[in-house]
């Protein structure tokens, strides 16, 4: 894996209009959705979290990010994003793992 690309945004609408976008901009995979419900989730506008984990090149998963992040932002917007090039072995298991069933 060369690059993993990290994208939050704020509602599952918004994670999966996010997550076509950033496909459709670089070669790049999906490799899990995470949702996360903040401790303050009733103040919220869009109480959900969702976490879309994407691994590509560098290249690619910057694109897709840059991509998804355009998109997420025309519906309800992003809570963080980040890229890791090259992520540690160590991390592995918390990339492949996703809490959406």
């Amino acid at each position: 894996m060369a690059a993993l690309g990290i994208l939050e945004v704020f509602g599952l609408t918004t994670a999966l209009v996010a997550a076509d976008a950033a496909c459709k901009a670089g070669k790049v995979t999906i490799q899990s959705f995470d949702k996360n419900k903040p401790a303050n989730a009733d103040n919220l506008l869009v109480p959900l979290h969702v976490v879309i984990k994407l691994r590509g090149s560098v290249s690619d998963v910057e694109m897709a990010m840059e991509a998804g992040i355009k998109a997420a932002n025309s519906i309800s917007g992003v809570s963080c994003s980040y890229i890791i090039p090259n992520p540690d072995e160590g991390i592995k298991l918390f990339i492949h793992e996703s809490c959406i069933k």
